[in-house]
């Protein structure tokens, strides 16, 4: 099969490596620098060259914010029965894109990245495949994820928006709340550390995209959840309530599967 990916970022480059000893793959990206890193691929950074490659699969792995302008820029230069496809974690205006678009399409998201993920080991890492996408696409991708040991879940749109809204938002926010209140320690404690690492990690991603996930409208009600819990808490240790804090705790270990595992 002929790939096209779009964007030799850290995912782009991701894919090429796997995907390019089994395909005939190249990427397209407008800066030719970001093109020394790839390997085993063509380098196109003209859209005339993709004419001449004529893609079967599009992989759109432009950053979040490009994602469909990125598609509607190549989309002249593709076949007509190219599937196109993106893995982009915030899905806003991509069901009406496709609706319109006039090719067969598929939409996946990798539940991982680069920042915090191991990209030579992924058996515990998880993949959403977009329900309403085409079966040929879908085929090609369960097979992919498969390969890689991921675990995989078919949602629809509307249900992967509500998933990550609570796997996302939830410790995006905890974690912007968490360093919104840092000082600099000297002798920081083993879960102190963590939690930097973490906070460093998040904030070392793209703006729009912290942003994007963050408007997910089904956030606003997990951030009431958080509220909640939190001026429970509050309570608890304003009232030094022994009592009330282990009930807390017990919570918090039935929510984590403790009561599971003995």
């Amino acid at each position: 099969m002929k790939i096209l990916i779009i964007g030799a970022g850290k995912m782009g480059s991701f894919f090429c490596d796997i995907l390019s000893f089994k395909h005939e793959v190249a990427v397209y990206d407008t800066d030719p620098q970001r093109l020394r890193f790839t390997f085993n691929t063509l380098r196109f950074s003209s859209l005339n060259e993709i004419d001449e490659f004529a893609p079967d699969l599009v992989i759109n792995a432009a950053t979040v914010k490009y994602t469909i302008d990125a598609f509607k820029t190549v989309m002249p230069h593709l076949p007509k029965n190219c599937i196109l496809s993106d893995i982009a974690s915030v899905k806003t205006g991509l069901p009406e894109f496709y609706a319109e678009c006039g090719h067969p399409f598929v939409s996946t998201h990798p539940m991982f990245g680069p920042t915090f993920a191991s990209l030579s080991n992924l058996s515990s890492e998880n993949a959403i495949i977009i329900a309403e996408s085409d079966h040929l696409g879908k085929v090609f991708f369960k097979d992919l994820y498969n390969e890689l040991r991921l675990h995989i879940e078919e949602y629809t749109f509307q249900e992967h928006d509500e998933t990550i809204a609570y796997s996302l938002s939830i410790p995006f926010a905890s974690t912007l709340v968490f360093a919104s209140i840092m000082k600099h320690q000297d002798a920081p404690g083993t879960t102190f550390k963590r939690h930097m690492a973490i906070a460093h990690g998040l904030m070392s991603e793209d703006d729009y995209l912290l942003s994007e996930i963050l408007f997910n409208p089904n956030t606003p009600y997990q951030l009431e959840q958080i509220q909640e819990k939190l001026s429970q808490l509050q309570e608890i240790v304003k009232n030094r309530d022994s009592e009330a804090m282990k009930q807390y705790l017990a919570r918090v270990r039935e929510n984590l599967g403790y009561l599971d595992k003995k």
